[in-house]
């Protein structure tokens, strides 16, 4: 795994503003940080009628430059006439402010760049309407007169209802700058034409080619000429031919257009639409439904689209002195807004109290005290901004395995009670389980009881995730991975054993082809304290059951590589009806 990896996995959300920010700029009330990068920083803001918006903030070194103030003018005034629909929409711009910043409509969703680090490539069809979504956003950008001239994952964000282009244009503006010559890189080596590569003008075809380079990174997990060093990288932009190995065949040869080193022979964005649309993943349709993103995914950016609300009267606590105010000259001390931690995942929330029913996003067991901790802390899923700063961070790739067979028979328990008498509790049987390694753990002394097959539904089915490290687990409730001591419902690990909350019951399954009827049968007669390794096995499966039986997981091991490496699951679960 990538030394930078894990950090910048852990970035949380919103970042607590400091004395050092502004409070307001050109009228919108700003509420935090949301990252920083070469080209300045984001927060987080609200519109005087209470709409968030991404508001970016440019470096001081770059607003002492008159070259780069007049080119950023001429860049907010083409970006203020594109209006496609996969790009976010220019709000409001003060070029001609003491700090010139601009701020665009807030996407709830992750940047395409996060997406690949934490989930790995994405689904042949994703992968096609995500290069049809951005082309045409390309089309807008281009029709306007503007070449983006950095696109790349960071700086594209992944809504609901399709992807979102962001800072297109602002590149240029920077790259007019006398301070590119002082260490302010413009681009991204990895998603270089080769044109830009060797400091030639950029076209709209250099942008098809960063489209391309883009969708191998997606595709196969990492980008079409590695992730190494800038100078190795620029150098086999221009003098060697992609690597396409990780990429589904039916891909590379659209790919492989957009990737021609020169800018004629690649495609213009409406043949890579056409291609998008005519290929058989997609039949014919290019089309953004609910089904356009694995499940995991789509449940992440629906928790993304609830932003928490401050109220602005609300005070920030532990600041004396007066706000700053950027963008208007005179006008009323703005009132401050108060700092709040970052939203967590609904599986994180806290537990409900003695004797009530887990709701919908709610923990079905709390945390127990006795889960070894790692120094990551707690932290929130990561969300995406209209406007993401992206730090480059490297892609972890792993081999995909041959898949495992997770058909099984969901017949009823044999020997269960008749429909509708619910069956007697079992009693923990004091025979011996698998082999057991580390510290004495208590078994489960309360298992919840045995149900028929028919009683559960099924939430999710076969959704492979990989945990990186220790420092990674498996949110059961959202079928994510996340970072250790994110979640409530897991399945984390040590060096030596899988870790499940303590109040819940497991089994460890014959072999990966373990289904929800010898699940229970396995609870309910031969329930396991703990799950090490060496007993689940490196292409076994177990499964875990909240304390009430109202929550299971069936979890299979796909493939591991030793004590600290990758481990990747294929997960069900599933919940009891009633």
């Amino acid at each position: 795994m990538s030394a930078d990896r894990s950090p910048f996995a852990l970035q949380p959300v919103f970042q607590e503003l400091t004395a050092d920010d502004p409070r307001e700029i050109g009228g919108h009330l700003l509420y935090a940080r949301l990252g920083a990068g070469g080209m300045g920083r984001v927060y987080l803001a609200y519109t005087p009628g209470g709409r968030p918006v991404a508001l970016k903030v440019v470096r001081p070194e770059l607003a002492e430059d008159p070259e780069f103030r007049a080119r950023f003018a001429q860049e907010v005034a083409s970006a203020r006439r594109i209006h496609g629909l996969f790009t976010a929409q220019l709000v409001d711009a003060g070029p001609d402010a003491a700090t010139p910043w601009l701020a665009t409509t807030y996407v709830p969703g992750p940047s395409l760049q996060q997406v690949v680090q934490r989930f790995g490539p994405l689904p042949e069809r994703t992968v096609l309407l995500l290069l049809a979504g951005i082309a045409e956003a390309l089309q807008a950008i281009h029709a306007s007169g503007v070449v983006h001239r950095d696109l790349k994952p960071a700086n594209v964000l992944i809504a609901a209802d399709g992807p979102r282009v962001i800072d297109f244009g602002i590149a240029r503006a920077a790259d007019a700058s006398a301070l590119t010559g002082t260490g302010l890189r413009i681009g991204s080596p990895a998603y270089m034409a080769p044109e830009q590569a060797m400091g030639q003008a950029a076209t709209p075809a250099t942008d098809v080619y960063a489209l391309g380079a883009l969708g191998v990174h997606v595709a196969g997990g990492t980008p079409p000429f590695g992730d190494g060093p800038d100078p190795a990288a620029l150098y086999r932009t221009v003098h060697e031919e992609p690597d396409l190995d990780r990429v589904p065949e039916s891909l590379r040869e659209l790919l492989r257009h957009c990737l021609a080193k020169r800018p004629e022979d690649r495609p213009t964005t409406a043949e890579v639409i056409a291609a998008a649309r005519n290929h058989p993943a997609v039949g014919g349709r290019l089309r953004f439904g609910e089904d356009w993103l694995p499940y995991p995914l789509t449940s992440q950016i629906t928790r993304h689209a609830d932003l928490p609300q401050v109220p602005a009267e609300a005070a920030r606590p532990g600041l004396d002195s007066a706000p700053t105010v950027l963008g208007s000259s005179a006008g009323p001390t703005p009132t401050l807004l108060a700092a709040a931690p970052a939203p967590v995942a609904a599986s994180a929330a806290a537990s409900p109290g003695p004797g009530a029913v887990p709701g919908p996003g709610t923990s079905p067991s709390p945390r127990p005290e006795a889960r070894p901790k790692r120094a990551l802390g707690r932290t929130a899923l990561i969300a995406a901004v209209a406007l993401a700063v992206g730090a480059a961070a490297a892609v972890f790739v792993l081999d995909d395995p041959d898949p495992v067979e997770t058909a099984t028979a969901e017949a009823p328990v044999s020997g269960s009670a008749e429909p509708g008498t619910p069956p007697a509790s079992p009693t923990p049987t004091g025979s011996p389980g698998p082999a057991r390694s580390g510290p004495a753990t208590a078994s489960p002394t309360r298992p919840a009881p045995s149900a028929p097959a028919a009683d559960y539904t099924a939430d999710y089915r076969a959704v492979e995730l990989t945990s990186a490290d220790p420092g990674y687990e498996f949110d059961l409730a959202s079928g994510t991975v996340v970072p250790t001591d994110s979640a409530s419902w897991y399945v984390g690990r040590t060096d030596g054993e899988f870790l499940i909350p303590e109040s819940a019951d497991s089994y460890i399954g014959r072999d990966a082809g373990l289904g929800l009827a010898e699940c229970l049968q396995g609870l309910g007669s031969r329930p396991s304290a703990r799950l090490p390794f060496s007993a689940v096995g490196a292409r076994g499966a177990f499964c875990v059951r909240s304390a009430d039986g109202r929550e299971l997981a069936v979890v299979r091991v796909l493939s591991a590589a030793g004590a600290d490496g990758p481990v990747k699951v294929s997960l069900d679960h599933y919940h009891r009806n009633g």
